[in-house]
């Protein structure tokens, strides 16, 4: 083969093993010296496995060149003869251009490579002291330091160490470099040595035995006098030598400290190691260097802030006076695991994390590997507030390793398992990532290169050998953003706060002192309430791990409402039937407020708890971010009409059907209460009318959705797709206002017409019959709720036909209607059924309750006469007038007949009247200056409240009332409901007591107002 041939195929081979520039691999294989190495195809084989084949070469020449006779053989023998060390020399050498370097200027460094062909072998601090020994200088204090980092490097990049253990290793290798500097500097003063006990403590990442290859080493110097060690209490003392003596043993600790700082920090011909940090320390760079015990507590107990306990949570002893730096530990703990005991702890941890991220440049964010939004700190940062958090009653989290703490965490069940298990598993990637840009060129840095190379090589040194680039940059997005989601999750959630701001005691509660608590928080029945928590907590099983966290939480919420037993109860039926479900506890520790929206949801009376029962499984709305939104008519009907459409029998549909709605008042109640309430995260502050319009739209909406799905039950059953007639159910009253409650019946009128060629007696039978099976499926027992058909408002009332076709209508209008019927029509709209027919109703009767010039004089007077008849009349027997929400003074009748009053004599000039909604109508008279601002806002006012009253009655005992309970706990709960606070009546989050007063007092007030408003507008009109 010619030369050139046989460059030609070089070429070809090197490119095959993965060299990027084989041109100038070939010209340095082409050497003399590296005749052995071109020949064998073992060696090019392990040069094309490193992370970088042509840096390795260019080492591998380098080292080779730098050996001579019978050294180079030996090494050239032992690479081709010797699989684990040529493996762990050329990955090396392919990922550490630094070691690379440290090699040719120190080529006997690489038999240190030989001692370590274990992969088990993991040395110690022990050992590495050992391989520090000789260091007398600094020079030969960094010669010594990158020979042992060698093997350890060799160990990592081969993959024989993961990276936890590679970090830990670091750190160990970390403390006795500080040991050997601390000696260089002893030996350099011995008099300054004598003098004084100096203790090194390290913090951060060296601390915490989960170091990098080049990163600050954050420490603490503690120095005391020699003569503080053995003190005779008999000897005289003299304060003032006593203070001297201490003085000058710091001043000789302080120079000590600053000597071995520099030793590791300085840069000279061998490089730097690392650079000491001791800026951690108290008062920062601007304190002392070095401290004495009893100053460090003095100023921990009186001057340090969060983020210092934060840091102190990695403390450990590791050079010089090691029983003085444990000592130092053993101190500052207790203030570390009390931390979490300051006021607005988790604020300001979450507060300095967002700092961090703020002050990184703009073009180095998206690059930034450790500090970036889905990097390490994100990782960190969670890990250690939750340790300071729930590690103050739970020692098995106080651990300084952050992989370790989150498994301790998970274990605890206060991370879920697989959330730890993406952490752990985005944690060690990213790590990897650092720990192999870093040992490149051993430079301190935390950026994702942006070179092309430099990306390849780290890549490949991650084991991504398809696609390095590409390959690396989706794995390092995906862990990030796992971390970045799991980040704000755990970070950010609302039970964090709420555990750090419980007492030390009250974490893990004694059965002794869980009662005195819960007598404290106003439970009636704490023995029950001390069974409930037993049953919820006790074992040893994750389940009761996660109930032990929430329950100290999770009591105080129900303590903030009226009936704190039933809230506790509640939470007990619904954690028993959830029990086995996996994401029911998870759903409560991690995502947003459901805990807390649980427990108000719990606590706030008997409809939402006695919904939630009949389908436990309900409880994932409230941790749904999107959750107590109401669904829409539109979604709700097609959700209702896919299911009946699959359903085998009209029992079966509207059983389904009665259970979507069941879910959806459950949802409404939720909302509303949550709303009222508000939480420790976003206080009520919503307008209470726009919470009565939320509340009327969601159920009228549902119950529209809820008869859309028995009539199409019905039709089913006996017609199939088509019934004979056209048929529409028209809403009346609240259901037609959008104003219904929870406990509403559905005000309906019933129209048909004959399809074409169906004889109208046929028709007529088929629309009663839909009727007749409709109201009979929605009143079938079961466990859901029912909703009435109420068609009393039909034309000739009970005694009159279910159903009318048009034509019935249109002459019964035209010859016998009475003006309450017309009045009645205001409210008409078309709730279910065929859309067109019900347009056609609404068509026929505009021009009834809408009349053409207003009201005769005489209608009106006839419709004065009626509503004073009603108030004699219908007001139950031994009623207050003045605190009847529908009948009584100022009450929802005296505000609803004065609108319609104004809509029948001006909707016919005025369209904003032209609406079946109370308010609407009311805001369109304002509009039109029929009415005043005051007289409209008085009025609406006293609507929203009374509407209010007889939802909060509902929520509470769990049946319609129109009227105050006279039992002093419901009472208290409805005040709780509206927002008032023991005793005085204002609006917050405090514990209603049943101090009801100013709540009748506000009620009666309002309502007077609103009578003195209608008399004036409605009995005195002309």
């Amino acid at each position: 083969m010619t030369v050139q041939g046989r460059r030609s195929s070089t070429f070809t081979r090197l490119l095959r093993h993965g060299f990027t520039d084989p041109s100038a691999a070939g010209r340095l294989l082409d050497l003399p010296e590296m005749a052995s190495v071109r020949t064998d195809s073992v060696l090019l084989d392990a040069l094309g496995s490193t992370a970088d084949p042509d840096l390795a070469l260019r080492g591998l020449v380098r080292l080779v060149e730098a050996h001579e006779g019978d050294d180079r053989r030996l090494l050239l023998d032992t690479l081709i003869a010797a699989k684990p060390l040529r493996d762990r020399l050329l990955g090396v050498l392919g990922a550490s251009e630094a070691l690379g370097d440290h090699l040719a200027r120190h080529p006997a460094d690489w038999q240190v490579l030989v001692t370590y062909e274990s992969a088990d072998l993991h040395p110690g601090v022990a050992e590495f002291e050992a391989g520090l020994a000789e260091a007398h200088d600094v020079d030969t204090l960094r010669v010594a330091y990158r020979r042992c980092l060698l093997p350890l490097a060799a160990r990592d990049v081969c993959g024989t160490t993961d990276v936890a253990q590679t970090a830990a290793e670091l750190a160990d290798l970390a403390t006795a470099t500080l040991r050997a500097a601390l000696a260089i500097a002893r030996a350099a003063a011995p008099e300054d040595a004598a003098m004084c006990r100096l203790a090194v403590v390290a913090l951060g990442k060296c601390g915490g035995q989960e170091l990098n290859y080049v990163s600050d080493v954050d420490v603490i110097f503690v120095g005391e006098s020699v003569h503080t060690l053995v003190h005779d209490p008999s000897a005289p003392e003299d304060d003032a030598d006593a203070s001297k003596t201490e003085a000058k043993a710091v001043q000789a600790a302080t120079r000590l400290a600053a000597h071995m700082m520099r030793i590791c920090s300085e840069t000279t011909a061998e490089g730097t190691i690392w650079p000491v940090d001791a800026n951690l320390r108290p008062e920062g760079r601007n304190g002392p260097l070095v401290r004495t015990l009893s100053s460090h507590l003095a100023y921990y107990q009186r001057w340090a802030k969060t983020w210092e306990f934060q840091a102190l949570l990695k403390a450990r002893a590791v050079a010089g006076d090691l029983a003085l730096g444990e000592d130092y530990v053993a101190a500052v703990s207790p203030m570390v695991w009390q931390a979490a005991d300051r006021e607005n702890f988790v604020p300001d941890v979450q507060k300095m994390r967002r700092r961090v991220v703020d002050n990184i440049p703009v073009g180095q964010i998206e690059r930034e590997l450790k500090l970036g939004p889905g990097g390490l700190r994100d990782v960190e940062f969670a890990v250690q507030l939750l340790q300071l958090v729930h590690g103050r009653s739970d020692a098995s989290l106080r651990s300084g390793t952050t992989l370790v703490a989150l498994r301790a965490l998970a274990a605890g069940g206060y991370v879920g398992r697989t959330d730890a298990a993406q952490l752990d598993e985005a944690y060690r990637f990213l790590r990897s990532m650092e720990h192999h840009i870093q040992l490149f060129r051993l430079r301190r840095t935390h950026l994702v290169p942006d070179d092309e190379a430099d990306l390849r090589r780290l890549g490949r040194s991650l084991g991504l050998r398809t696609e390095p680039v590409s390959e690396l940059n989706r794995a390092w997005r995906r862990h990030a953003s796992v971390v970045r989601r799991l980040h704000e999750k755990i970070f950010y959630r609302p039970l964090l706060d709420a555990v750090a701001q419980l007492a030390p005691g009250e974490i893990r509660l004694s059965t002794k002192a869980a009662g005195q608590r819960l007598e404290a928080l106003g439970y009636a029945d704490p023995v029950a309430a001390l069974r409930h928590l037993e049953a919820l907590s006790s074992g040893v099983s994750r389940k009761a791990a996660i109930q032990r966290t929430l329950l100290p939480v999770l009591l105080g919420w129900f303590a903030d409402s009226a009936d704190p037993d039933a809230g506790l109860l509640g939470f007990r039926k619904v954690s028993d039937a959830l029990g086995k479900t996996p994401w029911y506890l998870r759903l409560l520790r991690d995502e947003g407020a459901a805990a807390e929206n649980l427990a108000r949801v719990l606590s706030a009376g008997r409809l939402a708890p006695d919904l939630l029962l009949r389908a436990p499984e309900a409880v994932a709305i409230l941790g749904d971010p999107g959750g107590l939104k109401p669904r829409g008519r539109n979604h709700l009907e097609l959700e209702v009409l896919a299911a009946v459409g699959r359903a085998e029998t009209a029992e079966i549909a509207v059983a389904v059907t009665r259970g979507v709605r069941r879910r959806e008042l459950f949802r409404t109640a939720a909302a509303d209460i949550i709303g009222s309430y508000g939480t420790e995260e976003s206080p009520a502050e919503e307008d209470p009318g726009e919470l009565v319009d939320r509340v009327g739209n969601a159920v009228t909406d549902l119950n529209s959705a809820t008869l859309s799905g028995a009539l199409r039950a019905a039709v089913r059953q006996t017609w199939g797709d088509t019934l004979p007639a056209r048929f529409a159910v028209i809403g009346m009253g609240r259901f037609g206002g959008h104003e219904q409650g929870y406990g509403s019946d559905a005000d309906v009128l019933f129209v048909y017409e004959p399809r074409e060629g169906v004889a109208e007696q046929e028709a007529a039978r088929a629309a009663t019959t839909v009727v007749t099976e409709m109201r009979r499926l929605l009143q079938l027992p079961t466990t859901d709720p029912p909703l009435m058909i109420d068609a009393d408002l039909r034309p000739e009332g009970k005694t009159g036909p279910l159903v009318r076709t048009l034509a019935s209508y249109a002459a019964y209008y035209r010859r016998w209607s009475l003006g309450w019927e017309s009045q009645a029509l205001l409210r008409a709209e078309p709730m279910a059924g065929d859309a067109e027919l019900g347009r056609d109703f609404i068509e026929l009767i505009d021009p009834l309750r809408y009349p053409a010039e207003g009201l005769t004089e005489a209608a009106a007077r006839e419709i004065r006469r009626l509503k004073a008849r009603m108030e004699t009349e219908r007001l139950p027997r031994g009623a207050d007038p003045t605190l009847h929400t529908k009948l009584g003074r100022g009450g929802l009748s005296d505000v609803e007949w004065t609108v319609q009053l104004i809509q029948m004599r001006h909707a016919w000039e005025v369209p904003g009247l032209r609406t079946t909604r109370t308010r609407e109508a009311l805001a369109a008279a304002r509009a039109a200056d029929l009415i005043s601002t005051e007289h409209a806002q008085i009025l609406d006012e006293a609507w929203v409240l009374a509407t209010r009253v007889r939802n909060g009655v509902m929520l509470v005992r769990g049946r319609a009332g129109d009227t105050f309970p006279s039992d002093g706990r419901e009472l208290a709960a409805i005040g709780r409901y509206l927002g008032y606070g023991p005793g005085s009546g204002a609006p917050g989050p405090t514990p209603y007591n049943g101090h009801s007063g100013d709540m009748i007092d506000d009620y009666r007030r309002a309502t007077r107002r609103a009578r003195a408003v209608m008399e004036e507008l409605f009995y005195g009109a002309v």
